[in-house]
């Protein structure tokens, strides 16, 4: 019950934040249909927009089965074209696994949208609703942001999830294709994806990937390996200072830097004063770190 309140604010939170001075997105919206239709498999073209490339055939097969079992228990959602045909918003996996299942129809919510509602409608519903990897996740928020200007906070309101969250994801997209594309294949979980952003030093951070792959290496030992590099790199000065803290000062920066996901300092006086320093870039990793500490 909790996903679909999710998802349902979410999908009310896309529609009630469009322009409202935007007297065509405001009749789009008016003209949303609730009404269920079955449309023939093929007078429906895929969507251009849609975000995820790659389907495992595997899934697609049992997915046929559950059909060929249940039928569609979700239906499609699909932009009607003014000429017999539709064009898919959402569902494209439900789309291919009921042409393998045979069936000739399929239940569909028919939207009437111009070409940038439909795209902003398809990522937003893709990014809750179907089980994209870490990539077409980061990829699908920064066209969000770059294809209709929105800010990490309203993106943040469209999709519900917190803009730590959305700045963590688009983030990935700084690192190297040969990253990304172990990261859209699951070769390598988002944690470590996220590890090897803290590394500057582009050979290094290749090198530590290539051993995290090839020997499956923890998140937590990778974090190691790149901690024990950093530490490698410091002056004798710095050394000794970090040297001197006190282990339950050091067990405070690393339980401080895994809540917010950035580096962090806490220098600390024999008499009990000092500070914290958290470095960051822009605003968006300022908004970022303040969400992280001030999360419930």
């Amino acid at each position: 019950m909790g996903k679909k309140k999710e998802l349902g604010k979410g999908i009310r939170a896309l529609l009630s934040n469009i322009e409202e001075s935007d007297d065509r997105r405001s009749e789009v919206v008016r003209q949303l249909s609730s009404h269920i239709e079955y449309i023939p498999l093929e007078n429906i073209e895929i969507n251009p927009y849609q975000p995820r490339r790659s389907f495992e055939k595997q899934q697609l097969e049992e997915l046929a089965e559950s059909i060929k079992t249940y039928g569609i228990i979700q239906a499609i959602t699909v932009r009607d074209m003014k000429d017999g045909n539709f064009q898919l918003i959402s569902g494209e996996r439900r789309y291919k696994a009921s042409k393998m299942a045979g069936l000739t129809e399929i239940p569909a919510f028919i939207r009437i949208a111009d070409d940038a509602l439909m795209l902003e409608m398809a990522l937003v519903e893709n990014i809750q609703r179907e089980n994209l990897n870490a990539l077409e996740v980061a990829i699908s928020y920064n066209r969000l942001l770059g294809e209709f200007d929105f800010t990490h906070e309203q993106l943040s309101e469209r999709v519900g999830k917190k803009r730590a969250t959305i700045t963590n994801y688009v983030r990935l997209l700084k690192l190297p294709p040969e990253i990304q594309t172990a990261l859209k294949e699951e070769k390598i979980s988002m944690g470590h994806a996220r590890a090897l952003l803290g590394i500057e030093d582009l050979s290094l951070q290749l090198k530590l990937f290539r051993q995290a792959r090839d020997q499956e290496i923890s998140v937590r030992s990778l974090e190691k390996q790149i901690k024990a590099h950093k530490e490698g790199k410091l002056t004798g000065k710095k050394k000794a200072t970090e040297e001197k803290k006190h282990p339950e000062v050091m067990k405070m920066e690393r339980r401080l830097a895994d809540k917010i996901g950035y580096k962090s300092s806490i220098n600390r006086s024999t008499t009990g004063k000092g500070e914290i320093k958290i470095g960051f870039k822009n605003d968006d990793e300022l908004n970022a770190i303040m969400d992280a500490l001030l999360d419930d």
